[in-house]
């Protein structure tokens, strides 16, 4: 015999409703937020995408030159003398720091002569001619490494006292090539510099090029 189905009475019918009226938001809330998380990803993805075009946008030199003069160790600091600190609103290239990057210069000019003469008495002191062949290919590469070293102290300490004459002249930390502010920052880490970054990659990129580098 078969069942007949028992019907729901209104009060039944009207908690239903209720019941199905709250779930109805929760289901629409938590779409929206699966929608709102998949958005965040992707907004993500395209400020990074941009952030690399503009990175790509400068020249390989450029980046390498700016980060040296950002991230590079300071020259003073090395010489045991603290960076300099500009004040707000104080003028490029006065005197304060004219004094600070001759210091840093005289002292580095010190520190290389210091390092000839030791170059100088470690080829006097092991000049002797050794019997045995092998110590003497090792002697000989030795003094061929001493004096590449000792060549490329004497350019810089070249290059120092041009800097010390520039700034006796006032005309050091400008670029010899634009005329335009070469920055502490660049002179801290190489107080040598002679070119601003920009001109300086550029002179880089000619040179390549010049040498078929590109």
């Amino acid at each position: 015999m078969a069942k007949t189905p028992t019907q729901s009475s209104p009060e039944d019918q009207a908690v239903d409703t209720k019941v199905a009226a709250k779930k109805a938001p929760a289901k629409n809330k938590a779409a929206t937020g699966t929608k709102a998380a998949a958005a965040k990803p992707a907004a993500k993805k395209t400020a990074t995408t941009k952030s690399k075009a503009v990175s790509a946008d400068k020249p390989a030199a450029t980046k390498k030159a700016e980060k040296a003069s950002a991230s590079g160790p300071s020259q003073a600091s090395s010489l045991g003398i603290s960076a300099y600190v500009a004040k707000k609103g104080e003028e490029y290239m006065n005197a304060d720091q004219q004094s600070h990057f001759r210091a840093m210069l005289e002292a580095w000019r010190r520190q290389l002569m210091e390092e000839v003469d030791r170059t100088v008495d470690f080829m006097r002191q092991e000049s002797t001619s050794l019997p045995d062949v092998n110590d003497r290919a090792t002697q000989e590469e030795e003094f061929a490494v001493s004096l590449r070293t000792r060549d490329r102290e004497r350019k810089l300490l070249k290059k120092i006292a041009k800097s010390l004459t520039e700034i006796d002249a006032g005309d050091y930390g400008y670029c010899e090539t634009c005329g335009t502010d070469i920055g502490l920052k660049r002179l801290e880490a190489r107080p040598t510099a002679t070119q601003c970054i920009d001109c300086k990659t550029l002179a880089e990129i000619k040179e390549r090029q010049e040498h078929g580098g590109l």
